[in-house]
């Protein structure tokens, strides 16, 4: 870009400049970081989406095993050792996730 002289400038000219300069800034330095910012949180969303899903199907897979392959151990008044036991797996799990995610970095990390 060729530089003109600055005295040969009228106010408006240099107020235009001005403008043009502190939106195009204003752009570059919100707009573009908010871009990025969606596309991170877009695939973290749809992971977790994911990832929960999944849990949700192992865990009843997990039932349907205690029900159907462990014979009659858990049947009648027993039925609902079953439930008890994926229920516990699912709050170990969910204690897991909720341990590594507030786990606390050492010094220097």
């Amino acid at each position: 870009m060729a530089r003109t002289n600055d005295a040969s400038k009228t106010i408006p000219e240099v107020a235009t400049e001005l403008w043009e300069l502190t939106t195009s800034y204003a752009k570059q330095e919100t707009l573009d970081p908010l871009k990025g910012l969606w596309r991170y949180l877009s695939y973290g969303l749809a992971g977790s989406l994911l990832l929960g899903i999944g849990a949700v199907v192992l865990l009843l897979s997990g039932l349907r095993a205690l029900q159907t392959e462990t014979g009659t151990a858990f049947t009648g008044n027993l039925s609902w050792i079953p439930y008890l036991i994926m229920v516990l797996v699912a709050l170990m799990l969910l204690a897991l996730a909720t341990w590594r995610i507030t786990k606390r970095k050492g010094p220097g990390l």
